[in-house]
């Protein structure tokens, strides 16, 4: 192979890695025009704020950069999600999964996540400022790598660091 072949291989294999990252149009439209079920999807950067999607089942979706700002999905399932970057303001997540959910530096500033399920979840760098998560499965140790303020409410006994 001469050194022009190559250098197109090696381009081909760089535009075929940009394209699979990036977002899923058809997906998108499936979970903003349906109930929201669309487990492994590529949601990359989607936009679903303000929308009601109750119960919806996103396992192992990737949510990367998402808009879930002000959204009401309670009781929907996020289950190996990748949420990292995520804006989740203010959304409504009321005994929703989260079970080893990638969810570092996503924001959860002013979210209700009562009573939802964190165990496994990776919340390294997530700011849970004015966040409410009375009864929710979560540990010490996870919160330890996240922050939040004065309002953040948490199960009795947890601590969270204040955000700088």
């Amino acid at each position: 192979m001469g050194k022009t072949s190559a250098g197109l291989a090696v381009l081909c294999l760089l535009v075929s890695a940009q394209a699979a990252s990036a977002q899923n149009a058809s997906e998108i439209e499936r979970v903003r025009h349906g109930k929201g079920n669309c487990p492994h999807c590529n949601l990359f950067q989607a936009d679903f704020a303000y929308m009601d999607k109750p119960g919806a089942n996103l396992t192992g979706a990737r949510l990367r950069q998402a808009d879930l700002s002000l959204v009401t999905m309670n009781h929907a399932n996020f289950s190996g999600a990748n949420l990292s970057i995520a804006n989740m303001f203010g959304g409504r997540f009321t005994r929703a999964s989260f079970k080893h959910a990638n969810l570092r530096r996503a924001n959860l500033v002013g979210a209700y996540a009562g009573y939802a399920d964190f165990t496994g979840a990776d919340l390294t760098g997530a700011c849970l400022s004015g966040a409410n998560l009375v009864g929710a499965r979560i540990s010490q140790r996870q919160l330890n790598s996240a922050c939040g303020d004065d309002t953040t409410i948490l199960p009795n006994g947890l601590s969270i660091p204040y955000c700088r």
